[in-house]
């Protein structure tokens, strides 16, 4: 899935993130794990810290710590 189609669909994503991950007590790895969760759909061989942080333009160590 590209950036594109992501965006599209968004709304949905957020929904099934805030859902599925409603049980973590802290905000913060709530909104890490909508991030992370998004860097697992994008297209992208390695699903790995590194390379989908590097997709998503962030620290690998905010992937990393969630």
């Amino acid at each position: 899935m590209d950036t594109a189609a992501l965006t599209d669909v968004g709304e949905r994503l957020d929904a099934f993130v805030d859902q599925v991950f409603s049980s973590l007590k802290r905000k913060d790895q709530r909104a890490t794990a909508g991030v992370y969760t998004r860097g697992l759909m994008l297209d992208g061989r390695r699903k790995s810290m590194q390379p989908m942080a590097q997709r998503l333009g962030v620290d690998h160590q905010r992937l990393q710590q969630f």
